[in-house]
């Protein structure tokens, strides 16, 4: 049965579920910045998906990279699988601007995670709601 690790459960919030992957939203307003998780059990890396599902991971991958970079004007994407402190397979999709408060630097660690406000929150999932395919179900959360 599918388990998200603990750190991943205690730093996002829930989005919703792709064919595969389980969105997340990471609790940091500095950046919008999505993890997809593979419901998958024991996966720590994309050689240990089958072909299928590798397939169907860099496609969820990429058609929410596209869906952001639209809807949040992203400059850049920052696109990553590092997996050093979360072990469990997970891909980091994170919308960048050149006037974000790391730029050009990497986010990891730059600053502290501001959390959303519930406001933030609920705007974010309407703005996503309008954009995601129809292949999404949103989770409640």
């Amino acid at each position: 049965m599918f388990a998200l690790d603990p750190r991943l459960q205690q730093d996002t919030l829930p989005i919703g579920d792709f064919p595969l992957c389980r969105l997340l939203l990471s609790n940091d307003s500095n950046y919008p910045w999505f993890i997809l998780v593979p419901r998958r059990d024991d996966i720590s890396e994309i050689f240990q998906l089958s072909v299928a599902e590798q397939q169907q991971l860099w496609q969820e991958t990429t058609a929410l990279a596209e869906t952001l970079k639209d809807s949040f004007d992203a400059d850049k994407l920052n696109i990553a699988a590092l997996g050093n402190v979360v072990s469990q397979l997970h891909m980091h999709v994170i919308v960048r601007k050149r006037d974000d408060a790391a730029w050009p630097a990497p986010v990891w660690g730059k600053l502290p995670a501001t959390p959303y406000a519930a406001e933030q929150i609920a705007a974010i999932r309407e703005r996503l709601r309008l954009v995601l395919a129809e292949d999404f179900t949103f989770l409640e959360g």
